[in-house]
């Protein structure tokens, strides 16, 4: 193994309670307790406050923290993957389907959660099932399929140098406070969402290709509640397409997302200081299931790039109201 669990301690100034490493066949390395399976590793810590080691490979289960105070550390973000592959509409065995939420393939419970080099996957096959025809019988109707959601008594999550992989609701931030920072988030369809606050530092966005010359997608789909002043902060991010091949002006920066109708939802979104690729619509939002964005709060400030296009539909804020969201949610959501 190429890691040294000493050097890690020092660097990050904790100290590891175990290490989850699928290549080791001992008990025991480096004087810390060897897990194959990380929702083993998590189960089997005491209290509630752990730091676990995580090596390179690839881990194929349904993960749950359901304890405060938790930290992931991988060993590389590309190649340090918490995986699985269920949407929406897949069937569990006594015949219901997940459902959105519980698609997540790793759902935070409690607060202070902490991860580092990670990559977060759902690894559903949507472009398989977004191709089929609507009368195919093998069709999956619904195809969300979430990586990574907040949940219950969640708060305080931080992200850093991780990569959160899926097509349509990639993340859930959908309870307390958040924080990504260097991350790069991937999808298609209101690729990140919820109800939650979240300030996403220096992040890449990347907007998968679904061969849509109209609409390839939504950025972001906040359900921010009307009683919370700010929502999703972006600063200093790179809005990106997958390739050079991809369409140009097919992607949205969002839409307003009403749960159920509800009028108590009104979205809260800043693009602070971005860049916009080429594949951002010139109109940059949209309406959802009726509700105008003319009626959300979805703005922009000082954005560049060829996606930052001046127009009627899209709201810029002044200084100093760009410069009061963004401190709200840096006190609120940083650490």
């Amino acid at each position: 193994m190429n890691y040294n669990i000493e050097k890690v301690e020092e660097h990050y100034g904790l100290t590891i309670d175990a290490i989850v490493d699928q290549h080791i066949s001992d008990s025991e390395f480096q004087g810390k307790k060897v897990f194959h399976s990380v929702q083993k590793a998590l189960d089997s810590m005491q209290g509630s406050a752990a730091v676990l080691f995580m090596a390179k490979g690839i881990y194929y289960e349904k993960i749950e923290v359901a304890k405060a105070d938790i930290t992931l550390i991988g060993e590389n973000r590309d190649e340090t993957i918490l995986t699985y592959d269920v949407a929406s509409g897949t069937e569990r065995e006594d015949g219901s389907t997940y459902g959105t939420f519980d698609s997540a393939s790793v759902t935070i419970r409690k607060a202070r959660f902490t991860a580092y080099h990670l990559t977060f996957e759902n690894q559903f096959d949507y472009m398989k099932e977004y191709l089929k025809q609507d009368d195919d019988p093998s069709k999956v109707k619904n195809i969300q399929a979430v990586a990574f959601r907040t949940t219950d008594e969640s708060d305080h999550t931080k992200l850093k140098n991780c990569r959160l992989k899926g097509y349509q609701d990639t993340l859930l931030v959908d309870n307390g406070t958040h924080y990504f920072k260097e991350c790069r988030i991937e999808g298609v369809v209101d690729f990140i969402f919820g109800a939650g606050q979240a300030v996403f530092e220096k992040c890449d966005i990347i907007s998968l290709d679904r061969k849509d010359t109209i609409n390839n997608g939504f950025v972001t789909a906040a359900s921010t509640s009307i009683h919370t002043p700010y929502g999703y902060l972006f600063e200093a991010c790179q809005l990106r397409k997958e390739s050079a091949k991809m369409a140009d002006e097919t992607v949205y920066l969002g839409r307003p997302w009403h749960p159920g109708g509800d009028p108590n939802a009104e979205a809260s979104v800043l693009f602070y200081k971005c860049e916009l690729d080429s594949h951002i619509k010139p109109e940059a939002w949209t309406e959802m299931g009726g509700f105008s964005p003319m009626d959300a709060r979805l703005y922009e400030y000082n954005n560049q790039g060829a996606g930052a296009v001046a127009n009627g539909a899209r709201r810029n804020l002044s200084t100093q109201e760009a410069e009061a969201f963004r401190k709200y949610l840096r006190d609120c959501c940083v650490r």
